[in-house]
């Protein structure tokens, strides 16, 4: 527990000798994680530096000129017709964020906090967005010090995630709450305890800091990164139950999934082959074919895996994107001024949507092999409900309707959010695309598919010690972290706290970890 206690109170070791340079131009999903979750450092690189300087040279000249330009010398939104002098425009900054703070729920959690803060730092350092660098350095120096300013997640994804953006950006000038070492205290009380000044906004700064679907693209990717972890748990999962119950192999053989020719199949197919490679258990096949919940697991997973490949291109070109509005592009002239849509969270919104009914469908797979491991009609032999003395004892059967309970709450989930809009702003953003609404679902769905897929490995196990005999190479390192953490259950005993702590090694990793050390990384 040491390193979650170093964690919670700032940088920890986790994040020691770790540092990402932010460009606007290659932060990943894995490098949000790092900065998220492990507390990595960031900083801005030179050309960032030199982009951002360039950029607010046409603000400067713009407002010298007493030009109009939206959200800097006018007011945003149905108040774009409103003209505002440079005195005006200059408090206009500050105004913008402390109007605009105006979320209600739950903080999100502070690794969430820092990833969308860090997407932010990234989307203006590509230099398009005239905020001036002593603002963005100055976030950045937040962050390092480990000051993680408090949002809560209500935002309709239009005009950017501007609410929790706001509240996240009061920080910056001694308002707001932020946490520091494990506690959430006062924004300026935060910024005191790190020895970090505060700072004023001036023109455009306060737009330019809120203006983008950050928080939604931060919980994107750290669904990305959990999916894909989680679709091999998934696997592995599969792979234990298919030795439990003696599947018929020849599903897997890749001559079936190459003549159809996806390629998330193939490598469903290819994972599961070599996860119950070496088994004494699956010798003579005694039936011609298994049920759906089964053969057809190669094909299901592949379309969850091939629809994480758009997914993940979708959020990483985000990451990158120019998410804003106006622009303010330095072309080596006076510089060109446009005003658009960058900041509409639509083409973030609909991947995730497509990656909570994906993974949606991974949890409804496996709770369908484990009423098959249960269920002694279906078992090829086991015990009912997986304990001897069915009866007396209920053995596994409550575990399964626990998965049945996590299934339908998903399928709820999955209900659009991205087909939600309610126009906002007296009708002048008439289409807004609920995308933070959806992120925050998808990441609920893989919580709740974590613990269905936890609760197959329990049966898994229990059913490979009733089966007896020597499982394949992976599936063996799987079920040794299994029984690391819990017990065979030879008499009826609470099951929650077995659940609990299968669900929690599954979201870790640690049976994946363990799996590929002993049989090489999976695909």
């Amino acid at each position: 527990m040491e390193n979650k206690t170093e964690l919670e109170k700032g940088f920890g070791k986790e994040g020691r000798g770790q540092e990402v340079e932010l460009s606007g131009e290659t932060l990943t999903v894995e490098k949000l994680e790092k900065i998220g979750r492990e507390n990595a450092r960031i900083k801005l690189s030179e050309e960032a530096k030199e982009k951002i300087g360039e950029s607010r040279k046409i603000i400067d000249r713009m407002v010298d000129n007493k030009e109009v330009v939206y959200g800097v010398t006018t007011g945003v939104g149905e108040l774009a017709n409103v003209f505002l002098n440079r005195e005006e425009a200059t408090k206009l900054s500050t105004y913008m964020v402390l109007s605009h703070a105006s979320g209600y729920g739950e903080a999100v959690k502070e690794e969430e906090s820092r990833a969308a803060i860090a997407s932010r730092v990234n989307t203006l350092s590509k230099g398009i967005s005239g905020v001036r660098l002593e603002v963005v350095e100055k976030i950045v120096e937040i962050l390092n010090k480990g000051v993680t300013p408090v949002m809560y997640p209500a935002s309709v994804g239009a005009c950017g995630d501007l609410a929790p953006l706001a509240q996240a950006m009061l920080v910056p000038i001694g308002r707001g709450e932020a946490f520091y070492k494990g506690e959430r205290m006062p924004g300026a009380d935060a910024l005191k305890k790190a020895g970090i000044e505060p700072i004023d906004y001036s023109t455009r700064d306060g737009l330019a800091v809120i203006n983008g679907s950050q928080l939604t693209t931060a919980l994107g990717a750290l669904a990305v990164y959990d999916s894909e972890r989680l679709i091999k748990t998934a696997e592995i999962a599969a792979a234990m139950t298919f030795e439990a119950l003696k599947a018929v192999t020849m599903a897997f053989d890749e001559r079936i999934l190459k003549a159809r020719g996806f390629e998330g199949g193939i490598e469903s197919a290819e994972n599961i082959r070599r996860l119950i490679k070496g088994s004494e258990i699956l010798g003579k096949q005694e039936r011609v074919q298994d049920a759906y919940s089964i053969r057809s697991t190669p094909q299901v997973v592949g379309a969850v895996k091939d629809s994480l490949k758009f997914v993940r291109k979708q959020i990483e070109i985000e990451l990158n994107g120019g998410a804003d509005n106006p622009l303010f592009i330095p072309d080596g002239k006076d510089g060109a001024y446009l005003t658009g849509a960058n900041f509409q969270g639509t083409p973030i919104g609909l991947p995730l949507e497509m990656l909570g009914a994906g993974i949606t469908v991974l949890g409804v797979m496996s709770e369908r092999r484990v009423n098959r491991l249960v269920n002694k009609n279906l078992n090829v032999g086991l015990p009912g409900f997986l304990i001897e003395g069915a009866g007396m004892f209920s053995g596994m059967m409550v575990p399964q309707y626990t998965a049945a309970s996590l299934v339908c709450r998903n399928r709820t989930l999955c209900t659009p959010a991205i087909t939600g809009s309610i126009p906002t702003a007296a009708d002048q953003e008439d289409f807004v695309s609920m995308a933070t609404n959806t992120a925050i679902k998808t990441r609920e769905i893989i919580d709740n598919t974590s613990a269905i897929i936890a609760i197959e490995l329990l049966a898994a196990a229990q059913a490979l010690d009733l089966r007896g005999g020597e499982p394949g190479k992976g599936v063996k390192a799987a079920y040794k972290v299994v029984r690391k953490y819990v017990d065979f259950l030879s008499e009826d005993r609470p099951l929650y706290p077995d659940i609990e702590k299968l669900a929690e090694v599954v979201r870790s990793g640690e049976i994946l970890e363990a799996v590929e050390k002993a049989i090489g990384g999976l695909t």
